[in-house]
């Protein structure tokens, strides 16, 4: 997807239109209506989609005992006991 905005609205939205091209996006700068340059991503640098926290809340079941699981075995063998 492309979009052409004027100089003047580059100019003021630049930071904008930069994370826009980040995203994937074309953006195509005119003067007075003729096309004069294309702000469009790095080719690999496309940003990453966010990651979600808690995507997988409900579906995993953590013990109630985990910060102690294997303290016996663990204790064994630096231990010798």
């Amino acid at each position: 997807m492309s979009e052409t905005v004027n100089i003047h609205e580059a100019k003021t939205h630049f930071s904008r239109l930069v994370e826009r091209a980040a995203k994937g996006e074309t953006v195509i700068i005119a003067k007075a209506g003729k096309p004069m340059a294309r702000l469009m991503p790095l080719e690999g640098a496309v940003a990453k989609k966010k990651r979600r926290f808690g995507f997988l809340a409900g579906q995993i079941k953590v013990p109630e005992d985990f910060d102690r699981m294997f303290d016996d075995e663990i204790a064994e063998m630096f231990d010798g006991k």
